[in-house]
């Protein structure tokens, strides 16, 4: 919507800025042609004016239509471009850059004004000293911001601008509802509505359009498997916006010269300074390398395991044979796997086992046990 606006916009400017070049054009080719043949009237309207529409605003409002899509990306990339730069700034850096440049646009336009009756290069000197002076008033206030701080901190109405006060807020600005970004696997896989249905996850949480795009991709499959998945995925943000009424938010912004959708949520939570949610080990991974924080869905689910310490007893029910020899392998109600030393033979039984230790890795939790001996 935004982008139809602007391409909008860019074609009217585009035809006036015609209209304006035809203007000047039109008393030239008195020169050329008869001035008789510009002042013809059509329905009270003049030649003059005929050709100025049709050869200024309209080829004007056809070339501005045309490569209005250029320049929208470039300002989208010029937009991009200060947001990173601004995001990766402290809050007290933007603050005394943007009193800086108030002051120096002001004294720019109070100089300015001075150079105004000179002619030919009067008008532009305000524009160069708008500019010049602007871009000093940025740069003075960020380097001597310390100092601007303690002499604005002496006013009583501003003592959250004194050093304690900057300290207290870098205290308080955790913010708890951190914006976290969805990706691909952890929409698909479903937990993530349950989750957030019982509050643990507050904030906004934001999917990416490339991440939409994923989904749809993945939902026009031609391979069954994974069509399901794609629109299994696509039901679940459906749930989570409309049933479960969460603050779900579609990003449109995406990242051209990216080609892989793991480097472009990166690449967001870096931009937005964004959590990550997902239950892909090696996004995890690369991700934190990178700085930006991620919550892993399958990290949760083994926190959430009960805690079970050797020595325990428990009642199992052996399903198959493990790897090694004589091992029978249960599993508990959340899917914690048992292997049971010398439980092969009790294959379909269900048996009192007492654990022996408990292994934690990366994929989950593994209990090693072996039968109860019955006095």
């Amino acid at each position: 919507m935004i982008d139809k606006t602007l391409r909008g916009l860019i074609t009217i400017l585009a035809a006036i800025g015609g209209l304006m070049i035809t203007d000047r054009i039109i008393p030239l080719l008195a020169t050329v042609v008869s001035e008789e043949f510009l002042t013809i009237g059509v329905f009270g309207i003049t030649m003059a004016t005929i050709l100025s529409f049709v050869f200024g605003g309209l080829a004007g409002g056809i070339a501005g239509f045309l490569i209005a899509p250029f320049f929208i990306k470039q300002l989208w990339k010029f937009t991009y471009w200060v947001e990173r730069r601004l995001n990766k700034m402290p809050g007290y850096d933007v603050l005394a850059g943007v009193l800086g440049l108030a002051i120096g646009l002001i004294i720019s336009n109070l100089l300015g004004s001075a150079f105004l009756p000179i002619p030919i290069v009067g008008k532009y000197v305000p524009l160069l000293l708008s500019i010049i002076l602007g871009y000093l008033g940025i740069n003075v206030a960020i380097r001597k911001r310390e100092e601007l701080f303690n002499m604005f901190s002496a006013l009583p109405a501003l003592p959250w601008l004194s050093k304690d006060g900057k300290e207290r807020s870098k205290d308080k600005g955790v913010n708890s509802y951190q914006a976290k970004i969805l990706d691909t696997s952890v929409i698909i896989d479903g937990r993530i509505a349950d989750i957030c249905k019982t509050g643990f996850v507050d904030g906004q949480l934001i999917v990416p359009v490339f991440v939409l795009e994923e989904l749809q991709h993945i939902a026009d499959s031609s391979d069954l498997l994974k069509r399901n998945r794609g629109r299994r995925g696509l039901d679940i943000l459906n749930r989570m916006q409309k049933e479960l009424e969460l603050n779900v938010h579609i990003d449109g912004r995406d990242f051209d010269d990216i080609s892989e959708v793991d480097s472009k949520l990166i690449k967001l939570g870096q931009v937005i300074k964004a959590k990550i949610i997902t239950n892909d080990y090696n996004l995890n991974k690369v991700a934190e390398l990178q700085g930006v924080s991620v919550l892993n869905i399958n990290e949760l689910s083994n926190a959430v395991k009960p805690v079970v310490l050797p020595g325990e007893e428990m009642v199992v029910y052996v399903v198959k044979d493990g790897k090694e020899f004589g091992q029978g392998v249960a599993y508990l109600d959340d899917g914690t796997m048992i292997v049971v030393d010398g439980g092969k033979r009790h294959i379909g039984e269900t048996v009192g086992v007492l654990v022996t230790s408990v292994l934690q890795t990366a994929a989950g939790r593994m209990i090693f046990a072996k039968p109860k001996i019955v006095m």
